[in-house]
């Protein structure tokens, strides 16, 4: 383009002199003139895309002798942006100044924060005097650019595309996800012949920088656009475990994985109008199996509160600290805490962001009681309220006087059996949950073992001579009165009855 216009240039000026002095040399002249120009000027433009407030270089390889005079223009000034001598002091125009220089390995240029106004044409002019030659190449910069995009929500659609100012034939365009991944190769994007890229269903792992690549002539061109994915923080890949103890202290959490420079403020702007904490029992926690309660419910404020609806003790003070975060804490932990919490954010248009974690409880116990007598069986349970997986062990560890190795259990098993309590088996029983090399949590059980004392005996056998001599008493009683009864009792002869033969007016008679 740039030569065109020289060529044209030349034309009109040497017309306009052949017509005022009409010689019919300038022909010849003229021919001459378009030849040198076309050797002088070498190859075609070189095409460079850049993008605004980037670095942008336009490659110059070595050339000549080491006395060479470099010289770059822009557009069509006709003094140098930066020049080199031979003897390599550079000057630079004062208003390129902080943005030009020139490499040290070549004559190429580079030309930082990039503005919207530089995408024209350089030209860069070699000199060299051992021998006395030059040379000028011509860069033309495009501009290649990504429209932002506002924060989104986990789970919503990215929609990019790619601009060029000027497309050349040979032209390619890919994307590059934060992670540098070829978009090629996610099974997500959709890479449009525009340039244009949908990636479906984003996560907090697709925020970051954003990179289209742009390639002509083996050369690349890289314009990046930040992306920001707004989500909670990342769900437990494993149940939360605690144990019951008043002592122990139940951490749920949940808060904005807004990274920095973003605010809370960006996050308002998706209109937050709602949220909510629930938990649905598991069938383990003793109460209504599968009826979801309401935990807590988000009151918008200002400023932002939970308001909780259930007496379970809960902790929202997380939310006065920082409105990022929407943990909730408990102190003392029970079986009836096991099941599976939910925090959920809602925000206009329906968009729900939710995080579920399922909390297991560890408990341990006792059977026939806590305390139990020297001779007695006890049997120790360790259970999260149903069968351990395959990944989960238990480990029991016994009093410092006591010993594993006199019980008939194994010692990784959930039931552990004394079979005769002693004096040693008394003391704190501590069972630990391990997955792998991972201790997860760990309960204690105090067990008591005690001699059955004298009074105690001595008790029961008056109770039970009472009892007996009692009931003794109650039959002596009983047999004594029987007989009295039969003694006691006079005989009665038989009566005997007969009929007269002549029959009195009043009937029978005795004889």
């Amino acid at each position: 383009m740039t030569k065109a216009i020289r060529l044209t240039q030349i034309f009109l000026l040497l017309s306009a002199f052949r017509r005022k002095y009409k010689m019919k040399c300038v022909s010849g002249f003229l021919s001459i003139i378009i030849a040198l120009f076309i050797s002088s000027t070498g190859a075609e433009d070189v095409v460079v895309y850049g993008q605004v407030g980037e670095t942008v270089t336009l490659p110059r390889s070595k050339w000549g002798s080491e006395r060479v005079l470099v010289q770059w223009f822009f557009g069509i000034d006709t003094q140098p942006l930066i020049s080199r001598n031979s003897h390599g002091r550079e000057t630079i125009d004062p208003e390129w100044k902080d943005r030009l220089s020139l490499s040290k390995t070549d004559f190429s240029l580079i030309i930082n924060n990039i503005r919207l106004e530089d995408f024209k044409s350089f030209k860069c002019e070699l000199k060299d005097f051992m021998p006395q030659t030059s040379t000028s190449v011509t860069f033309r910069l495009f501009r290649v650019s990504v429209q932002p995009v506002s924060p989104l929500l986990a789970g919503k659609n990215l929609n990019l595309k790619c601009d060029i100012e000027e497309i050349f034939k040979g032209t390619q365009r890919r994307w590059l996800s934060p992670q540098k991944q070829d978009l090629n190769e996610d099974k997500r994007a959709q890479i449009r012949n525009d340039g244009s890229l949908t990636v479906m269903s984003v996560t907090d792992q697709d925020h970051g920088e954003w990179t289209c690549v742009v390639t002509y002539q083996g050369r690349e061109a890289y314009a990046n656009t930040h992306v920001t994915v707004i989500d909670l923080s990342p769900a437990h890949p494993q149940p939360i475990y605690t144990s019951v103890s008043s002592l122990s202290l139940l951490h749920l959490p949940c808060f904005f994985s807004i990274p920095p420079p973003l605010s809370w403020s960006d996050s308002q702007e998706k209109s937050i109008q709602g949220g909510r904490w629930t938990f649905t029992p598991s069938p383990a926690a003793g109460s209504l199996t599968g009826v979801v309660q309401t935990l807590a419910n988000l009151s918008l404020g200002p400023p932002l509160a939970w308001v909780v609806n259930q007496k379970r003790e809960l902790d929202v003070s997380a939310l006065q600290r920082t409105n990022l975060n929407l943990s909730l804490s408990k102190k003392g932990v029970t079986e009836g805490d096991r099941g599976e919490y939910t925090c959920a954010v809602e925000f206009q248009r329906g968009d729900t962001l939710k995080r579920s974690m399922r909390v297991e409880v560890l408990q341990v116990f006792s059977s026939p009681a806590p305390v139990a007598f020297v001779g007695q069986e006890v049997n120790l349970t360790c259970t999260l309220g149903h069968p351990l997986t395959s990944d989960l062990k238990v480990k029991w560890i016994p009093p410092r006087q006591s010993s594993l190795l006199v019980l008939g259990s194994a010692p990784d098993s959930a039931h552990l059996t004394i079979p005769e309590a002693r004096d040693i088996n008394g003391g704190r029983w501590r069972c630990e949950l391990w997955r792998n090399k991972t201790k997860l949590t760990s309960v204690e059980i105090t067990l008591k073992i005690e001699r059955v004392p004298m009074d105690v005996w001595l008790l029961v056998t008056i109770c039970g001579a009472a009892v007996i001599f009692v009931l003794l008493l109650i039959l002596t009683v009983i047999l004594n009165r029987r007989h009295r009864q039969r003694v006691t009792m006079p005989r009665r002869g038989k009566r005997r009855i007969c009929r007269c033969k002549d029959p009195q007016p009043k009937g029978f008679y005795r004889n």
